[in-house]
């Protein structure tokens, strides 16, 4: 594959719909969009995978239609999770050093993080993200980078983002039974902050909340530091529940009603104008009124917005959020809501669209709302494939080639009836070698006293 060129592929599994994605960066470091496909959401509910098959088959649809689109062929995705049972805790960890005109490196930083990965949470959960907030070296606070500076104590305020075991689980599943890896697991309201977010914004304080179809999920940042994560288990398909109960009409009906004409907002809606829905099978057709249809979403979305503004105040950045709030995701398309927004929370709002660091041909067809994490989990990768030096195995179809060679040399009773993709393949061969490497270690060292290095 030409190095040149890296391409990154991501999946977005959704309450309402189901998103892969594949893009590559440009000179200019901007994301260039090659592809990407959407189908409707079956098996999820409120960020969670409840029904794996239709899930599998939604992946697979979207996967193959990005896939003949861009003629980028890749078996490892990035995927988001979200969903009600995700949680944030802050933590502190240290590390003592053994020289003090050392300059603290990289990796120390890298273990410093994964120290935190080791506390101890609850059975059934897992820790997603560990985001460090900012160190502190020799009792010398506020460093943002501690790396190239001399000290003997290295210690980090930390973010850190917990899941269920189960949830992760499922989705991985999900991923593997369509023939793909997951390279990492991102937390979507962060992969929404990178693609909607200004520099500026973070810096000032800005609260992004993204409003799915399941879940609205909510970030606060502060001098360019995520302070906050949380996902609140509604969106905007509670909305359309409410619609439909309210006016006694279909789910697609309500669906349909709610995008076309609804309001955030009861008072300004007009008292004259009615709309009509046919009535179930050959019934009378309802008439149902404007304004009654924005009480409905409003009382519920105001709701929502309470929600949120718990969630503001939880973080304690409340008073120190100069840039407000950024609404994005498909339920920042409803008429109205930047005003009840404004109204409920006494702050700026605006809407967030993904255009920030995007490029190309395909940047006005993407840049929606609800395109935001998709944007967001391919800017993530990026990010991960940068951070930790790996590679991404995709490329175009026809230089994209398994190793033949691998598969080829593998014994009889090791073979398997499940998809095994190239970088599996690689870890394979690589785990063999780090295991006989360990081997030839211990048995040199084995007379030796252990010392901690």
């Amino acid at each position: 594959m030409n190095k040149k060129e890296q391409y990154v592929a991501a999946i977005d599994i959704g309450t309402t719909k189901i998103v892969a994605i594949v893009g590559k960066k440009n000179e200019n470091g901007k994301i260039e969009i090659l592809g990407l496909s959407k189908a409707l959401s079956k098996g999820v509910k409120r960020g969670v995978v409840l029904n794996i098959e239709e899930t599998v088959n939604a992946i697979h649809t979207t996967v193959e239609d990005v896939q003949k689109r861009s003629g980028i062929l890749f078996s490892e995705v990035f995927v988001g999770i979200a969903g009600q049972h995700i949680k944030s805790m802050k933590n502190r960890g240290y590390i003592m050093r053994e020289a003090y005109d050392d300059e603290i490196k990289k990796e120390e930083v890298f273990k410093l993080i994964e120290d935190m990965h080791k506390i101890h949470i609850d059975i059934g959960e897992e820790i997603i993200h560990v985001i460090p907030q900012n160190f502190i070296v020799d009792n010398e606070t506020g460093v943002k980078s501690p790396i190239g500076m001399c000290g003997r104590r290295l210690e980090a305020n930390f973010h850190i983002v917990i899941g269920q075991v189960a949830a992760a689980k499922n989705i991985e599943k999900c991923i593997r039974k369509a023939n793909l890896t997951v390279k990492d697991m991102i937390l979507e309201p962060l992969a929404s902050s990178d693609a909607v977010l200004t520099d500026d914004e973070k810096e000032a304080g800005v609260v992004l909340v993204d409003i799915g179809g399941g879940t609205t999920d909510v970030a606060v940042y502060y001098d360019n530091i995520i302070r906050h994560t949380a996902v609140i288990p509604f969106g905007g398909n509670v909305v359309t529940k409410d619609i439909k109960e309210g006016c006694a009409i279909l789910q697609r009906h309500a669906e349909q009603l709610k995008i076309q004409y609804g309001s955030a907002l009861g008072d300004i809606a007009p008292e004259d104008k009615v709309v009509s829905i046919p009535g179930i099978s050959g019934r009378e057709p309802k008439e149902i009124s404007f304004k009654s249809l924005a009480y409905i979403i409003q009382s519920r979305m105001e709701e929502i917005i309470d929600a949120v503004n718990f969630e503001i105040q939880n973080s304690g950045y409340a008073d120190k959020l100069a840039a407000g709030v950024v609404i994005t995701g498909g339920g920042a398309m409803l008429k109205h809501l930047p005003q009840l927004m404004k109204f409920k929370t006494a702050m700026d709002v605006r809407i967030g669209l993904p255009n920030e660091h995007l490029a190309g041909t395909a940047k006005n067809e993407i840049n929606q709302p609800m395109y935001a994490t998709s944007v967001g989990l391919i800017m993530r990768g990026f990010e991960y494939l940068e951070t930790y030096k790996k590679t991404f195995n995709a490329g175009i179809s026809e230089e994209y080639i398994k190793p033949k060679s691998l598969i080829g040399e593998k014994h009889e009773q090791e073979e398997e009836e499940t998809f095994v993709s190239p970088v599996q393949e690689e870890e394979k061969i690589s785990l063999t070698d780090k295991i006989k490497t360990m081997l030839s270690r211990m048995f040199e060292i084995e007379d030796q006293p252990i010392t901690n290095k």
